[in-house]
């Protein structure tokens, strides 16, 4: 793989798409993600927003394998004093 030129979320496949200089491309399975990490609606949400917002973390988080550190992290319960 080459230069990363496209990074998109593709709606009609429900895939996250990287397509590099080279000419080969990654296509992420978002559902597969979701039903892999996503345990509760706080987790879809985050992985919903960042799919919409920034599919380039995503695909970060899923290629590296930092999923479930990421939803553990920002999902996290904060209670009021």
């Amino acid at each position: 793989m080459n230069k990363l030129i496209k990074c998109e979320y593709n709606m009609d496949t429900a895939c996250v798409e990287l397509c590099y200089s080279d000419g080969s491309m990654i296509a992420i399975d978002c559902l597969a993600v979701e039903n892999e990490y996503a345990c509760c609606l706080s987790h879809i949400t985050e992985l919903d927003y960042l799919i919409y917002n920034d599919p380039l973390a995503y695909a970060d988080l899923v290629l590296t394998g930092d999923v479930e550190e990421y939803l553990r992290t920002v999902t996290q319960k904060t209670y009021l004093d």
